[in-house]
């Protein structure tokens, strides 16, 4: 823990925090308590088994074998607890940049559970309920998150799990096939061959030994793959997310988004992959490319959330939810389509209302509006249990406009109540691609009809009945666009 014990003076973490992550509590979780017993299973059993097939003791080959295998094992639980403990890096709670002016404060995002500023590339984690610095994930296995600091630990952990179990998918491989076919190789062998006697309870470890190498091989290699990749991009998984919206919100403008921290591959390894696995910098300050600053990110990100505010809309509970990740009581469409992620089920109570900023067909992700409590209650629940509420202040505002219009022109009820509807339709985007549809094939079927009308009415009418019609029509249009431009707005 030498790196560990040399940061404590950076007031990263506090005196608790720092007894919690001294201790065992850490480990006490079904992740790293996994983690460890597959680890040392495939251990065990790859030792027994290649003392067997390939001995040390007889050659030069079996000797680098074995020690290549056990430094593997070694240094897989080596980085695996650094990773562990190690820590990410997390901010002080309250934190706020020293000697920042106010305009600096401004480009920065406010963390409401910590009470502090967030730094650049930091997020709040609510697993370990702490902001961290440059977060890319929250590790189960490891039960901490992976940030700034320990991001190389966890890289290496990766390697040196998925080369050990390489290794011993081909110990366990050739053990077994020795095994299972010695009597034909007694008869018909040259002698050479390395006997191996399986009893049926090294046979099932044998077995257990080998699916779990290969399962780690290949689960384990792939997130060592987008790992590495993500590294060479300087990007963290949250941060893919923000640059593909970031790319999607500057389609229309001239000015294109520009990644701030990717400083080319090499230079961009370099920072997280050192021999000592330790990252370059202190996790606040970053360099960036020419033509960026530290805050261009984070400015990306608070326009985000503001475009995120403006699109969500408010919901009233009708109907109780537990809070289950597979509500029956829901109906099996809700029940057998869960959002595929690890964010929470939040339980509701009739009348309570709910600010959803993301729409599925059959769940709604949202805020709970609680106004006596201090902390965020937000996560998904079925959409057939709450409905949306409209604003009764804008609905009043757009009939005081409406009805002197009405009293007029009685024709015009009929095209503002459908571009009213429409816009209610609207902001669920769900229904608003039938929605428009709809809209598209009705205005294709209403063009064709007012263009036959107008051409008979050009061979039947004279210029002078065109011309009032035509006046006429233009009064309409301009009532029927106030309130439809209003109601949008």
């Amino acid at each position: 823990l030498i790196h560990f014990i040399k940061r404590k003076d950076t007031n990263e973490l506090n005196s608790n925090l720092l007894k919690k992550m001294l201790g065992i509590g850490r480990v006490l979780h079904w992740g790293p308590l996994t983690a460890i017993c597959i680890v040392k299973w495939i251990s065990l059993v790859t030792l027994y088994c290649n003392l067997r097939w390939y001995p040390p003791s007889n050659s030069l080959g079996g000797l680098l074998f074995t020690l290549t295998f056990l430094v593997l094992s070694g240094m897989t639980l080596y980085h695996f607890l650094f990773a562990m403990y190690d820590g990410p890096g997390y901010l002080a709670l309250g934190w706020k940049p020293d000697g920042a002016t106010d305009e600096e404060l401004m480009q920065l995002q406010f963390c409401d559970s910590c009470q502090g500023y967030k730094a650049p590339r930091a997020h709040h984690c609510r697993k370990c309920n702490r902001c961290i610095m440059k977060m890319d994930h929250h590790c189960p296995w490891i039960n901490n998150c992976v940030g700034h600091f320990n991001h190389g630990h966890f890289v290496a952990f990766l390697a040196s799990a998925v080369s050990g179990c390489f290794l011993s998918c081909i110990s366990l491989s050739c053990s077994l096939y020795y095994g299972l076919n010695r009597n034909w190789y007694e008869w018909y062998g040259t002698g050479k061959e390395p006997k191996i006697i399986f009893t049926v309870w090294s046979l099932i470890a044998t077995l257990l030994g080998l699916g779990l190498s290969i399962g780690v091989v290949i689960a384990v290699g792939l997130l060592l793959f987008f790992q590495v990749r993500a590294i060479m991009r300087n990007q963290t998984g949250i941060e893919d997310w923000i640059i593909e919206k970031a790319v999607y919100r500057h389609r229309h403008l001239d000015k294109k988004f520009v990644y701030p921290y990717d400083l080319g591959r090499w230079a961009n390894l370099r920072q997280v992959l050192t021999w000592s696995c330790q990252p370059k910098g202190d996790g606040m300050v970053w360099p960036v490319v020419e033509g960026q600053d530290q805050f261009s990110l984070t400015r990306e990100q608070l326009l985000q959330k503001a475009d995120k505010r403006e699109r969500s809309r408010e919901y009233e509970v009708l109907r109780g939810y537990s809070g289950s990740c597979f509500p029956i009581t829901q109906g099996l469409s809700v029940c057998l389509r869960p959002p595929c992620t690890d964010e929470p089920r939040i339980p509701l109570r009739t009348g309570e209302r709910i600010v959803v900023t993301r729409w599925k067909r059959y769940w709604l992700y949202g805020d709970k509006i609680v106004p006596s409590k201090k902390e965020r209650v937000r996560g998904w629940f079925p959409r057939q249990c709450a409905v949306e509420v409209y604003c009764d202040q804008e609905q009043e505002n757009f009939n005081n406009f409406i009805n002197p219009v009405r009293e007029k022109d009685p024709n015009i009820i009929s095209s503002t109540s459908t571009s009213t509807n429409r816009h209610k339709k609207s902001a669920d985007p769900v229904h608003s691609v039938h929605s428009s549809r709809k809209s598209a094939n009705t205005a294709d079927h209403v063009h064709s009809v007012h263009s036959s009308r107008k051409s008979a009415n050009h061979n039947v009418n004279n210029k002078s009945a065109d011309h009032h019609h035509n006046n006429s029509s233009s009064q309409v249009d301009t009532h029927t666009v106030g309130p439809t431009s209003k109601s949008r707005k």
